[in-house]
């Protein structure tokens, strides 16, 4: 039996427990394909999940395991019932959490995978399944009209370009947050109509130079979070995807009230939700940004980039069968 490069974790810590290893070839099983990877998208909860301090909306994986939820290549093997006809086709797949995407070869069910459009490639195929779904799901439910004034958080982020896509595809007027000089011109070139740098001493004052927001998009929290909530307007809403800030905040104000995004608000409309941020990507509507492309061997250097607030677009694993990267 051949052997492929995968990714390995025999214990919860930092970055550095994350090893490239040989190990078997999987199979696709009755219903699945076999994908040979190209691109493999990269999140924070992978990082939470890989040091053992959060796991999401799912129990701690056991280990060792392979780390990972989404993958782009090319089917190059069927299981039983499954037609022939996906030999050889490009897709992209999300497996679940830390579920084998970190490696050269991954195997999903057939139902679960998408033929790849043909104007998209493998890592912003990747970015639209995984981070796309996402972005689809938090601008359904904050509902943004023509007249609203949106902050959008980390708005350099995988998530955040696309949430300010989102917000200037409906004529909202969009107020990007992000740290330092060159995420401030990513979040421009992606329709922030202004941008603010949290890092900057006093930034949460530049906010007086701008309309009272109606619509906060919020995946930080702690001080960012409450100093945007302050400058809603009565009437608005904050929408929250997670607090990176490690701090959850209370928001008690019934005139202004927090929409929650995780849970069953995306998770009972996944397949719905991928295939409308692959359509709006294809379409050129709602692109994800791959900013960051790291080699497979070097996950965790993606991890401690990531961790550290260094990477700018989406982060994105390559293996050797990816072309262009």
């Amino acid at each position: 039996m051949g052997g492929m490069r995968a990714i390995r974790q025999h214990e919860f810590g930092g970055p550095d427990v994350l090893r490239l290893e040989e190990v078997p070839d999987p199979e696709p099983g009755p219903g699945q394909v076999r994908i040979a990877v190209e691109a493999i998208g990269v999140h924070l909860l992978d990082t939470s999940i890989r040091a053992g301090t959060s796991f999401g909306a799912t129990q701690a994986p056991e280990l060792p395991m392979t780390p990972g939820r989404e993958v782009a290549g090319t089917v190059d093997r069927v299981g039983s019932g499954v037609d022939a006809g996906w030999l050889g086709r490009r897709v992209v797949a999300h497996l679940g959490q830390a579920s084998g995407g970190y490696a050269e070869l991954a195997v999903v069910a057939a139902a679960r995978a998408y033929e790849i459009p043909p104007t998209l490639d493998a890592p912003t195929a990747v970015a639209a399944i995984g981070t796309g779904r996402t972005a689809m799901g938090i601008l359904d439910l904050a509902a943004i009209k023509s007249s609203d004034v949106v902050a959008v958080t980390s708005a350099a982020g995988g998530l955040g370009v696309l949430l300010l896509q989102g917000a200037r595809s409906a004529g909202a007027r969009a107020i990007a947050l992000a740290g330092g000089a060159a995420k401030l011109e990513v979040a421009a070139r992606f329709g922030a109509t202004s941008t603010i740098d949290y890092r900057a001493t006093g930034w949460h004052e530049r906010l007086a130079d701008e309309p009272p927001l109606t619509v906060v998009l919020d995946g930080v929290g702690g001080e960012v979070g409450r100093l945007l909530y302050q400058r809603l307007a009565p009437g608005g809403r904050l929408v929250r995807y997670g607090w990176s800030s490690g701090e959850e905040n209370t928001y008690d104000d019934p005139d202004r009230p927090v929409v929650e995004v995780l849970g069953p608000p995306i998770l009972d409309r996944l397949a719905e939700l991928e295939q409308r941020a692959l359509t709006a990507a294809a379409e050129g509507r709602i692109v994800p940004y791959v900013g960051s492309v790291f080699p497979l061997a070097d996950a965790a250097a993606a991890h401690r980039a990531l961790e550290d607030r260094e990477t700018i677009g989406k982060v994105v694993l390559v293996t050797g069968a990816a072309r262009g990267w």
